[in-house]
């Protein structure tokens, strides 16, 4: 939800901070994905 305000306010205003901050939260959706893929495998949980 943040990432598509981020999106909406960067379309509408055209400031690349927005956009810059848009990336930012990208990137960490993104670290956690992976951090959450390789605490699945390290646990054996088949769950994930």
């Amino acid at each position: 939800m943040i990432k598509k305000i981020a999106w909406n306010t960067f379309k509408n205003t055209g400031d690349i901070n927005t956009f810059l901050e848009l990336k930012q939260i990208q990137d960490i959706e993104n670290n956690i994905k992976v951090k959450e893929y390789e605490n699945c495998q390290n646990k054996g949980n088949n769950n994930c």
